[in-house]
């Protein structure tokens, strides 16, 4: 509950300080001559639930300062639910980023567990470095024996991890790319300010992933999660918190070339050869994805190791830290070369251009209806342009 609200109440001052620090970038005068603008207050007397008040309850034109918004919440600014000049509201930037991040996570999730199982297995029961192509192997068998529950394990905590770590991330994200003027498309120093901020939120959820899947070849089974808290209790749930600072490089990398990077070279071959060929933007984001993939990948795969070593290990036991996590990648690279380093990379890559093209095609199509939905109902401030 404590965890909860600190998410909240987080997330809270992020969308306060973007909308009251300078309020006159968020509101608009809506056009007077757009046949179908309501009065903001028809809305707040609607009392059924209809798919097309989800969309409303998200946006509201001001025409003036004491104008009321047609939906709010407790903590959170008026402003957050008025459309800004890129046509969205931030509540429905964060709603889009939190549907794409959703679709996205059940549709990578057997890749995303396959790779941790060849990251983890690099030691045998005796703590010795293992050849790749054994723990390939071994993560291959479990796959086999157990393929359904395998393939979705982890998938609960991530799925919950989508509120718990990308609310506070995507807040961050979006909060200050607003207050910036990016709108809906963050740029650097709004991915790297969201990277170090959101990690501590992030980790615990990451932390009970990884901890799921820790004693599959072992059990057969998922660890319950219940019995992962009650031991991370124990230790005043400070396990929950082995692994931020790789985390943090992790995340940093993360916004950078996928949150950042992603979009703007989907936009530059979109531009290059969208127009002049038939790839539509499924197929661009596809090429985009592929090209920023590797560079994630060979960036984050050390970091990912070093996670798994600090996450999966027995949380009543002894704690690594990033200098013995490191050691053990260096014994690791010292009997099996680069390969020992870049376990899973790969599948990694693999990985990678899969999960980035979900998660923006959703975000696209998300964001695609809210935009609509705002240009419908004469939500669109007059000066703008973007579809």
């Amino acid at each position: 509950v404590i965890f909860a609200f600190v998410v909240v109440a987080h997330f809270s001052l992020v969308c306060g300080v973007a909308s009251t620090v300078d309020p006159s970038f968020a509101s608009f005068v809506p056009p007077k001559d757009t046949p179908h603008s309501e009065p903001a207050n028809t809305h707040a007397t609607t009392t059924t639930t209809t798919a097309p008040q989800f969309f409303s309850t998200m946006a509201t034109t001001s025409s003036s300062s004491s104008s009321k918004p047609a939906f709010s919440v407790p903590g959170f600014s008026d402003e957050f639910f008025v459309v800004k000049k890129s046509g969205l509201s931030q509540a429905q930037a964060l709603t889009a980023y939190l549907g794409g991040s959703a679709f996205q996570t059940v549709m990578d999730n057997p890749v995303t567990a396959y790779r941790q199982l060849v990251q983890q297995y690099a030691k045998d029961a005796a703590g010795n470095p293992v050849d790749p192509k054994v723990a390939s192997n071994e993560a291959k068998a479990v796959f086999r024996a157990h393929p359904v529950s395998a393939s979705l394990s982890g998938v609960g905590p991530r799925l919950v991890g989508v509120g718990f770590k990308r609310i506070p991330k995507f807040g961050i994200l979006l909060g200050f790319s607003f207050f910036l003027g990016e709108g809906e498309n963050p740029g650097f120093a709004a991915a790297t300010a969201a990277s170090i901020l959101s990690a501590p939120f992030i980790n615990p959820i990451r932390m009970i992933e990884k901890q799921q899947r820790a004693y599959f070849k072992q059990t057969g089974a998922v660890k319950p999660i219940t019995e992962i808290i009650k031991e991370s209790a124990a230790a005043r749930f400070a396990p929950l918190f082995r692994g931020t600072i790789p985390l943090m490089g992790h995340s940093l990398a993360s916004a950078l070339l996928g949150l950042v990077g992603q979009p703007r070279l989907q936009k530059y071959i979109q531009k290059e050869l969208g127009d002049k060929t038939s790839m539509g933007r499924a197929a661009t984001g596809l090429v985009a994805s592929a090209v920023v993939s590797p560079i994630y990948v060979v960036v984050t795969n050390p970091l990912s190791r070093l996670e798994v070593i600090m996450q999966t290990n027995s949380i009543g036991g002894k704690s690594y830290t990033v200098a013995s996590a490191v050691k053990e990648m260096v014994t690791d690279m010292t009997a099996f070369g680069l390969r020992g380093i870049f376990r899973g990379q790969g599948i990694g890559i693999f990985k990678a251009v899969i999960s980035l093209t979900l998660f923006h095609e959703g975000r696209h199509f998300m964001q695609d209806q809210f935009k609509s939905y705002n240009e419908r109902h004469g939500y669109m401030p007059a000066q703008s342009t973007e579809k």
